[in-house]
């Protein structure tokens, strides 16, 4: 009888192992497979994708239009509804760069840096001005000491054609040397105001972002 319940025990014992080892087996498969849910495909296509797309494209801040004119502002909203690229403040960043780049390059005679920057018109007018300078043995040694204000004066959209005038106010010293280097007219010392009124243009059917300078007048 001993002998008997001594070879049931070994047999339940037996078989409890192996139960154990098959659950075991499964309870640490799944285990395994839980850290793995949310890796590559379930990532791709479950709730936490549509975050990571929208942040891939900031939305664009909608443009303010405040101390402009009842004119001025209408030219504005019309340039942008044709060019959705126009930013009223990236435009005057562009345009203070330019006047800065072009008054620069017709105090040095750069003639290439001007002829990026303008059109026909104004720069046949700005190289006949160096020309001039030239013949007379001329040179400026001008400085732009600071500009105070920059706003949009004008602004109109003519069929595909979108031109905004700018008034720039501005400090400048204005020095005129001659052939042996002698100042013959300004000071360095002395900077004036200087009211200018650059009107730029740009097709907004180009693909190039690029805006020219197409007419210059005083403020």
């Amino acid at each position: 009888m001993i002998v008997e319940i001594v070879i049931l025990a070994m047999i339940a014992a037996f078989l409890g192992l192996r139960l154990y080892s098959v659950l075991g087996q499964r309870a640490e498969h799944e285990e395994e497979a839980i850290p793995h849910r949310f890796d590559a495909n379930d990532d791709e296509r479950g709730p936490l994708a549509a975050p990571k797309a929208a942040a891939a494209i900031p939305a664009r801040a909608p443009q303010r239009f405040d101390g402009l004119m009842p004119a001025v502002e209408r030219g504005v909203r019309e340039i942008a509804a044709a060019d959705p690229r126009f930013d009223i403040i990236g435009f005057l960043e562009g345009a203070k760069g330019a006047y800065e780049m072009v008054l620069e390059a017709f105090w040095k005679g750069d003639r290439e840096t001007l002829k990026e920057l303008c059109d026909a018109d104004v720069y046949a007018s700005f190289s006949g001005a160096i020309d001039a300078r030239e013949q007379a043995g001329q040179t400026l040694d001008n400085k732009l000491i600071r500009i105070e204000e920059t706003r949009i004066h004008s602004a109109v959209l003519d069929g595909r054609i979108a031109r905004v005038a700018v008034l720039f106010i501005s400090d400048i010293a204005a020095v005129t040397r001659d052939s042996d280097g002698n100042v013959i007219a300004g000071s360095l010392d002395d900077a004036i105001e200087s009211r200018d009124i650059w009107t730029f243009s740009r097709d907004v059917a180009s693909p190039r972002p690029d805006w020219l300078l197409d007419e210059t007048d005083e403020g």
